[in-house]
């Protein structure tokens, strides 16, 4: 296993166990070195110098002897020199003691011989001593004065050679020493520092690499968690390293890898989403157009109900122009008849594509509860990378929140849809109510050329009957003025959910990925072309009902037989018009929250007002185009 494959605590313990090795082996070295030196420096106290101390209180004590001696033969009297022969005694026996004690610490075979050879010379000059000693005792003062020059001082002399040949020895044994003990300490100091200098050395060599292979892999790990958190997820991660930091690389490496995984699947669900929000936009767009020409279609059969409530009552009061207003009436009638029957036609293709906008709307559904899916599991592979993904959370989260966001606003459009489609069922009940009241007028006009006599009862009966059909085209009318509020409602809503899909989209945008550029391009392509074509405000422009009922009553004076064409409520209604498109208006350009505030106050007004849906919508026939979507800094596609 190479070094930079070692687990880091193997490398310390390598790097702590060289440092503990070699002051280890320093302490040795010095307390081995020191233990030398204080047994050159036992040796040199205890024996050298003893030795030498030892014979100098030999020479000393000699020096005595022989002083004491002279002193003895120089005495006037007898008791001076008995008294210096006594001092002489004394030095001779601490002279023996001391040669005694010498004799004991000898050990070398030249020491032992130099001592030997002491001994011998005073032997023989104790001999010559003791010889003038008697001759100085038996009063032959001169004789012991010639012996003790010639003979005895002579001996004495060699016996001091003897002497300065032990300290000559034990003189050259202590210079040794002390020379052996100033080299071991010269060796000891050159060692310990060459063992300092390489303990130096290899500190920093096992420093240095311990601390570039911990480092290195960790600035690595930096700059790739600094590059994934700029969105960059094209980083390459070396992972050849079997340490912990090798093992933090290949973590990286897994994480990145689950994220970009994560932000594909992100991405290809945000591009689903825009398509289908695009293809509701198209929807509404086209369920628009058929409301118009549904409303096209009332106004028609409105007029044809008003020639013919007219017809009637001019047959009512002048009875003689009774056959022409028959034929009239019943060439109305029939016309009337035809006009109902597209009314039933158009009312059963309304209910038709109700039915498939709930379908679409079902799909989206799935699709954001998806969404919400893949965001759960994104919050969940960030929580496992712990510090590393708190950024990914981040992301994780905003995505699921405009998940919810577009299955609340899918809810709500399906909601809208259902409610249109029911009443557009109840839109054609009262077309089939018209269409047998139709039948009735005819039935009643063909009567009239049989019995003129009962054309009084008979007029009244179709006077009668033609205020049933008024009414019920007047709520026909508020029918589909409300469709066509819940159309721009669900147009509004739908351009809201395409808007929070592009910002999905530029959220994920921030990642790059390597090779994803062409194809992704490609796949947002049609969405954005699709998102273009429809991005044109819905126009649901229906001319006013009332106001044309007005023009065609006009003439004759019958206009005043309306109570809701009188002035004064003309314009409370053109006023309450240009309220609720305001809020249409501010609806289309709104986040999704306005949108459905709205939703809600378009939904009251219709309920409550009727035919005002039918101005608001007139009024926002032009509305403000779509914002445009607001590009971040960086936010280059073609870079993925």
């Amino acid at each position: 296993m190479s070094f930079s494959n070692m687990n880091i605590g193997v490398k310390l313990a390598i790097g702590f166990a060289l440092a503990i090795a070699i002051q280890l082996a320093m302490s040795l070295t010095g307390i081995s070195r020191l233990s030398h030196n204080a047994g050159l420096t036992d040796r040199l106290i205890s024996d050298r110098y003893l030795k030498v101390q030892l014979t100098n209180e030999m020479r000393s004590y000699s020096n005595r002897s022989a002083q004491a001696l002279r002193n003895a033969m120089l005495a006037p009297d007898k008791i001076s020199s008995d008294g210096f022969l006594a001092s002489m005694a004394e030095a001779d026996k601490a002279g023996a003691a001391a040669a005694e004690k010498l004799q004991k610490v000898l050990v070398l075979d030249e020491a032992k011989k130099l001592f030997a050879d002491e001994t011998q010379a005073f032997e023989a000059f104790r001999v010559k001593r003791d010889e003038v000693l008697k001759l100085l005792k038996d009063g032959d003062q001169d004789s012991a004065v010639q012996t003790l020059f010639k003979q005895a001082i002579p001996l004495q002399n060699a016996y001091f050679g003897k002497l300065d040949a032990i300290l000559a020895q034990q003189n050259k044994l202590m210079t040794e020493d002390g020379e052996e003990a100033t080299k071991s300490a010269s060796n000891a100091t050159m060692l310990m520092v060459g063992l300092l200098v390489l303990a130096t050395l290899l500190s920093i060599v096992a420093g240095y690499l311990i601390t570039r292979s911990v480092t290195g892999p960790l600035l690595q790990a930096v700059e790739v968690a600094e590059t994934v958190a700029q969105g960059d997820l094209t980083a390459d991660i070396d992972t050849s390293r079997q340490d912990e930091t090798g093992r933090l690389l290949h973590a990286l490496k897994d994480m990145v890898a689950s994220l970009k995984t994560t932000v594909g699947s992100v991405r290809a669900s945000t591009d689903t989403i825009n398509t289908a929000a695009a293809e509701i936009a198209a929807g509404n767009l086209d369920l628009s157009r058929r409301t118009e020409q549904q409303a096209a279609s009332l106004e028609e059969t409105a007029s044809s109900m008003e020639e013919l409530t007219s017809t009637v009552r001019q047959n009512a009061d002048n009875a003689r122009q009774a056959n022409q207003l028959v034929v009239s009436a019943a060439s109305h009638a029939s016309e009337g008849g035809q006009v109902v029957g597209e009314v039933v036609d158009t009312m059963g293709g309304i209910k038709a594509s109700s039915a498939r906008m709930a379908d679409i709307i079902s799909v989206i559904d799935g699709i954001a509860f998806q969404t919400n899916i893949l965001a759960l599991n994104a919050a969940v592979e960030a929580a496992r990378a712990g510090e590393q993904g708190r950024g990914f959370a981040v992301v994780a989260s905003e995505v699921r929140n405009l998940a919810q966001r577009s299955a609340a606003a899918a809810k709500e459009i399906k909601e809208l849809i259902d409610d249109s489609i029911a009443k557009v069922d109840a839109g054609g009940a009262l077309v089939d109510r018209a269409g047998a009241t139709m039948q009735q007028i005819v039935a009643s006009v063909q009567q009239v050329a049989d019995i003129m006599n009962e054309i009084t009862s008979a007029s009244q009966e179709q006077s009668s009957g033609i205020e049933q059909v008024n009414t019920a085209i007047v709520e026909m009318d508020n029918a589909t003025q409300q469709n066509a509020a819940l159309v721009e409602q669900a147009a509004a809503a739908a351009r809201s959910m395409q808007e929070q899909s592009e910002r999905l989209v530029e959220a994920v945008a921030v990642f790059r990925m390597e090779g994803s550029a062409g194809a992704y391009a490609a796949a947002r392509a049609p969405a954005a072309s699709t998102s273009t074509a429809v991005s044109v405000p819905v126009r649901a422009t229906v001319p006013p009902l009332r106001a044309a009922r007005g023009t065609a009553s006009g003439s004759g004076g019958r206009n005043a037989a309306s109570p809701t064409r009188r002035p004064a409520a003309a314009s409370k209604e053109a006023a309450a018009r240009d309220a609720v498109a305001e809020d249409i208006v501010e609806a289309q350009v709104a986040d999704t929250p306005s949108v459905s505030t709205a939703a809600a106050r378009s939904r009251a007004s219709a309920a409550g007002a009727g035919g005002r849906a039918s101005a608001a919508r007139s009024a926002s026939a032009k509305p403000a185009p779509a914002p445009a979507r607001a590009t971040p800094p960086g936010d280059d596609w073609e870079e993925f």
